[in-house]
């Protein structure tokens, strides 16, 4: 398929501007109908919406509310004449505007009283649309806030809160991304110095997520998809888009300046690099799909938008990225590369610099290294023990938003409980006792019966404390357990408040399941890609490890607010119920990402040496740099969704960029590394009855073995000499590996007593020779063999690190 897309460039990239414009002409036509179902079934918040449903069929359209207050300065209160004259005025002419249904006015008759405080200083409106908050043009919402906002002078406050309010203070769409991909750009171009190949990832990802959002806009018409559902998608989207393409890219880049030509290059890197990110694709996606586990509604539409993009954003990779390759050819290198590949020929890939000093480093000192990384680590876990698991509302909004100051207002005004009322829902009449024992219980600021509606009672309940508090919680708890079975009544409690409540306690009850299940997931597919037991169950405790402490961060940030007005981002509060879940999927796809490409090149030495030091410092070594790049581009990619104006998002983007930032650059570069030098071949282990009864999966399959050198007139020959240390001495029983260029093993031999060593060799050709000896360093060098025995004496030295590929 690599070689078909190379070759008929054109036609793919016709397919693809095509599948974009068509998706999104469907998607502007069709529109969104995205909706957050947050009902569960066989919790009392559901069964009280039913009823609720039963009472009032026909449900109206977004309500939202103007709030006023004075500074009460001499007096002054929101009764008074002058105060009256702005707002009356501003009222019924928002009440007049197309799309607005109804305007309450608190100085209408003895309902509207009830809308004004105590102390006659705070007045609120309620305007309500004719359409929900999403179905609300927004030009009406910013009409309404206009006129609203017209009516405040000196000493009048004017506020505005509500959904469809808040539509009017999210950023322009697309500034998160935007930023983002810049981000990105910066560092791609950084790690290619080409403008060429720097921008490949990006229009690769742009390409899957921009096809992924706009199905996902299709799909909300036929099921329920939440209004986060979109930014996560694109959140993860990114992320793994630039990524998935930059280890093609990077394949394919290494295979031209080795000597290939370009369109095998692109095929051996389809064929190679492009598996591995099929098997990192479908890992996300399973992960993903683990939330099924959890049996809420709400999350089926993440996986189902977050799955789609992942889907789409690989099949960009595999497909519209060859083809792209195809257009550029050489100039995927930059302008310095090719001169050089032109002046030079192919050069060999070596590993120095620093990500080889630091493998050197852990090698020398794995204790140290693990027991620095996991103490960090630790450090960060600290604050997931006070974590509590809630809902935002409009209070988390920055001070500087009108819908913020509209909910202080508010429970200034009316009590902190007035922003999340709960309703007792009655199936008949209420009892009066039931009210009765309502008004008396701890925690009761307010309660009002409403008339019975379709055999349904409604009973408003407004708490003394936020909908964020615990004691809200309590009250929940203890109206449920105590004051309504005392009244002996069948009464269930609702509203947004009780909703979260038990969205949160279902979530915290199903978590462990969930974690239980893609852990497990994990270690059956690293069981089966590596054949080892104890590479699985380090990745499993790494992945655990990695969420307490990202989820550390969270609290830190968040909950205990560390630094949430600095970046603009709110009051701090609860972690919002369903994000857990969400970043446990997210992080279980990222870090399988790295682990596999990570220790899939560690597995390949062991395979072929079967010296584990050596393998895991080469590993380390050749994979670091890249891993590093990856998790950066997606750490910056993730941070800017700080940007994007939502408060899951803001927590997504934040938690997930701590998450990959500490696992690529703590646990898979030095904790990971560091614990697999001490369990030595400990690594590899797996009984041979498992071994026989486990199918075999190639995660990245070899690179195809150039063909071998017609043999010479002399035949076969040999490589023959000695093995020293840096004084000259001898080393007996050294091993010496010869191996072909595609990593198959020709000949494996041990050094005599006097250092001496010939190995056998098939034919002219380039061949690598690995030589491992205890107490010394691992060494590997190319040699160069003609129809001659080649004479080549090997050295070796403590702690010498092998610098070939």
């Amino acid at each position: 398929m690599a070689r078909w897309c190379y070759r008929h460039r054109l036609v793919v990239l016709l397919l693809w501007v095509g599948a974009l414009f068509g998706l999104g002409a469907a998607g502007s036509a069709a529109g969104t109908d995205y909706a957050n179902v947050f009902s569960l079934p066989d919790t009392d918040s559901k069964r009280a919406y039913d009823l609720m449903e039963k009472a009032f069929p026909e449900g109206s359209g977004d309500t939202n509310t103007v709030v006023w207050k004075v500074d009460g300065e001499g007096g002054a209160s929101v009764q008074d004449a002058s105060v009256r004259s702005r707002l009356e005025p501003a009222l019924e002419e928002i009440g007049r505007m197309k799309g607005v249904g109804e305007v309450t006015n608190p100085y209408a008759g003895s309902q509207g009283a009830a809308g004004i405080s105590q102390d006659g200083r705070i007045a609120y409106a309620q305007v309500t649309f004719t359409e929900q908050a999403n179905g609300v043009p927004k030009e009406l919402v910013e009409d309404v806030v206009d006129t609203a906002k017209g009516a405040e002078r000196a000493g009048l406050q004017v506020e505005l809160g509500g959904q469809a309010i808040a539509r009017t203070q999210e950023p322009p769409q697309g500034i998160a991304e935007g930023v983002g991909i810049l981000a990105a750009a910066v560092v791609l171009f950084l790690a290619f110095g080409s403008l060429f190949a720097m921008l490949l990832p990006i229009v690769v990802a742009i390409a899957g997520v921009g096809s992924g959002m706009m199905a996902t806009m299709l799909i909300s018409h036929v099921t329920d998809v939440p209004e986060v559902a979109p930014l996560l998608g694109s959140l993860i989207g990114l992320g793994v888009g630039i990524d998935y393409a930059l280890f093609i890219v990077t394949r394919h880049r290494r295979g031209i300046l080795r000597g290939n030509e370009p369109e095998e290059s692109a095929v051996t890197a389809l064929n190679t690099s492009g598996r591995a990110v099929l098997f990192a694709g479908g890992t996300v996606c399973i992960a993903l799909a683990g939330m099924l586990v959890m049996n809420l509604r709400f999350l089926d539409g993440v996986v189902i938008a977050a799955s789609l993009t992942v889907v789409l954003s690989v099949l960009a990779a595999v497909t519209l990225l060859p083809a792209l390759l195809g257009l550029l050819g050489m100039r995927v290198l930059s302008r310095r590369q090719r001169r050089r590949l032109a002046a030079a020929g192919p050069e060999p890939e070596e590993t120095s610099g620093l990500a080889a000093r630091w493998s050197s480093y852990v090698q020398r000192r794995p204790r140290s290294v693990a027991a620095g990384a996991l103490v960090v680590m630790m450090v960060l876990a600290l604050p997931v023990l006070s974590i509590r698991i809630g809902t935002t509302d409009q209070g988390n909004h920055p001070d500087s938003t009108t819908t913020r100051q509209a909910y202080d207002l508010l429970a200034e005004g009316f009590g902190p409980g007035f922003n999340g009322p709960l309703q007792v829902v009655v199936d008949g009449a209420a009892p009066t006792g039931l009210v009765s024992a309502i008004e008396s219980a701890e925690g009761v600021a307010q309660v009002a019966a409403l008339p019975p509606a379709n055999g349904v009672t409604v009973i408003q309940v407004v708490p003394t404390t936020s909908p964020q508090s615990e004691r809200t919680d309590q009250l929940i708890d203890r109206l449920r357990d105590d004051v309504i079975p005392s009244a002996d009544v069948e009464a269930h409690v609702g509203g947004v408040t009780a909703v979260f409540k038990d969205f949160a306690s279902v979530t915290g009850d199903r978590l462990p399941y969930f974690i239980a299940a893609i852990i497990s997931l994990g270690f059956l597919l690293l069981l089966v890609a590596f054949r080892s037991l104890v590479v699985p169950l380090t990745a499993a405790l790494m992945n655990l490890i990695a969420a307490a402490a990202s989820f550390g961060v969270l609290v830190a940030v968040f909950q205990w607010g560390w630094g949430t007005e600095l970046i603009g981002i709110g009051k701090e509060g609860p972690i919002t119920s369903f994000l857990p879940v969400i970043m446990l999927s997210l992080l279980f796809g990222l870090s399988m990402d790295y682990q596999v490409f990570l220790v899939s090149r560690m597995h390949e030495e062991w395979v072929h040496t079967k010296d584990n030091a050596r393998a895991v410092r080469v590993g380390l070594a050749e994979t670091s740099r890249v891993i590093n790049c990856a998790a950066l581009i997606m750490i910056c990619v993730f941070s800017a969704f700080v940007l994007s104006g939502d408060m899951e998002g803001a927590m997504a983007g934040i938690g997930l960029a701590a998450a990959v930032a500490l696992d690529a650059f703590i646990l898979r570069t030095a904790l990971v590394p560091a614990a697999m030098h001490l369990l030595g071949k400990s690594n590899w282990w797996l009984p041979a009855g498992l071994e026989k009864r486990l199918p075999h999966l190639a995660v990245e399959p070899r690179e195809p073995e150039p063909e071998e050198a017609a043999p010479a007139s002399g035949g076969a020959t040999v490589v023959h000499g000695f093995v020293r240390d840096a004084e000259g001495t001898p080393v007996d029983g050294a091993v010496l590996t010869l191996l072909s260029k595609g990593g198959r093993q020709l000949d494996r031999v041990a050094s005599l007593a006097d250092g001496s060593y010939i190995v056998s060799v098939p034919a002219s050709g380039t061949y690598l020779l690995a030589t491992t000896a205890p107490s010394y360093g691992a060494r590997a060098q190319h040699v160069v063999v003609t129809d001659e025995p080649l004479v080549y004496d090997v050295e070796l030295a403590e702690g010498e690190l092998d610098a070939v590929n």
